[in-house]
């Protein structure tokens, strides 16, 4: 048996948090960093202090950009002011790179590429060319008004905003597009959220471990900072304040009041959350997510707001992991189709095999969360044998 140095988890979660969870498309190979370099205190904690999946991209010839993080591919330069009937249609009409399967982005997306170290255009101007957008279109309406679209804005957040704000619809303001389409098949997710313990959830889209209740006051700024790094929770020290994009990567655009899913985090009520990511231009002022719609702005440093902290799974660090059962190895989904994830404390190996014992894969599991794909094998009855150290456990499982 797998003793308790470590458990195995051949799925999208280890254990189901919730019965009926609404399966979610993963379109970000990694969540990027904000981007943001700079440090604006010396307490640290701040966004500047951790460095996770650094922005990346990779400039085409052809008028395009690949993000080397989410291996999104991108417009260079964007297709300028329009409303955003006309971007939609823009955007499926649109032949650019050798490529005719552009699209809108959707909320996500669009905040993926902002770099938070810059504003006003807050992008990588090396990579995306600069020009008068104030806003760019996703492909989100507000779940409760569907004259409502989410936009990214130059100055560093997302909002739900009029659609007849921009000019080509009689506003003031310039919407612009951005056409966005991607390099590989997404992955669809049965399970996003599943329990690690008594007081947090992993968050199988982000690769992220949250804290499932806030903290139990409001704080400052600089003490946010300070208690988050001090938090000692399901076992773990490693506890931080979530930058701007990995808080905002709750965000359910589905919902409303509050914009996150309370099956999961039935304790984050409707207020503003603090994010570790300074503005810019703007030092004594911090980013927070306000969860009543999902927009993203910012107040000053000495307000107090909400704290929900946040952790990355990384080898090694997972232990007392209380709500899972130890020894008992658990497939999910299964049937399998394209992969299946182990979640593990400690070294070893995992090993597929057919009936009549011949293998098919072995693979180290190195890190916390390990990604096993079942690109080549064909559908059939297979048993999935995990060593770590001297310790092994066999469970059947159905390839599709």
């Amino acid at each position: 048996m797998i003793k308790n140095t470590a458990f195995l988890l051949l799925s999208l979660g280890f254990c189901s948090l919730v019965s009926a969870q609404k399966s979610v498309v993963k379109s970000l190979d990694k969540l990027p960093d904000t981007g943001e370099t700079t440090s604006y205190t010396n307490t640290f904690g701040e966004d500047h202090d951790y460095n996770i999946n650094v922005p990346g991209f990779k400039l085409l010839t052809n008028g395009t950009v690949i993000d080397t993080i989410t291996s999104l591919q991108w417009q260079k330069t964007d297709g300028g002011e329009m409303t955003i009937e006309s971007a939609a249609i823009y955007c499926d009409t649109l032949t650019l790179g050798g490529y005719t399967d552009w699209r809108l982005p959707t909320a996500a997306e669009g905040f993926s590429i902002i770099n938070h170290q810059f504003t006003n255009p807050s992008l990588n101007t090396s990579v995306f060319t600069k020009n008068t957008a104030e806003y760019w279109w996703t492909s989100n309406k507000q779940s409760n008004d569907a004259t409502k679209i989410w936009c990214t804005n130059a100055g560093g957040g997302i909002g739900n905003h009029p659609k007849a704000e921009t000019v080509s619809a009689g506003g003031t303001k310039k919407f612009h597009v951005r056409a966005v389409r991607n390099t590989h098949a997404n992955t669809i997710i049965a399970e996003r959220y599943v329990s690690v313990g008594d007081s947090s959830v992993y968050d199988s889209l982000n690769n992220l471990v949250w804290q499932l209740s806030p903290m139990p006051t409001t704080l400052t700024w600089e003490d946010a900072l300070i208690a988050s790094e001090n938090l000692y929770l399901d076992g773990h020290s490693d506890w931080r304040l979530p930058n701007i994009k990995e808080l905002r990567s709750l965000n359910d655009e589905t919902l409303v009041q509050p914009s996150i899913n309370k099956s999961v985090f039935p304790n984050v009520t409707v207020n503003k959350y603090w994010s570790s990511t300074s503005l810019p231009n703007q030092t004594t002022k911090a980013w927070y997510w306000s969860n009543a719609f999902g927009i993203t702005t910012y107040d000053v440093k000495t307000v107090a707001n909400y704290v929900l902290c946040v952790r990355t799974p990384t080898k090694g660090n997972l232990s007392n992991v209380q709500s899972m059962k130890v020894g008992n190895i658990r497939i999910y989904p299964n049937p399998a189709k394209t992969s299946v994830f182990v979640f593990s404390e400690g070294q070893g190996t995992v090993q597929i095999l057919d009936i009549t014992g011949k293998s098919f894969l072995e693979q180290t599991i190195q890190n916390e969360v390990e990604s096993i794909s079942l690109k080549g094998i064909t559908a059939g009855i297979y048993f999935v044998t995990v060593k770590i150290g001297n310790s092994s456990q066999t469970q059947k499982l159905v390839i599709e």
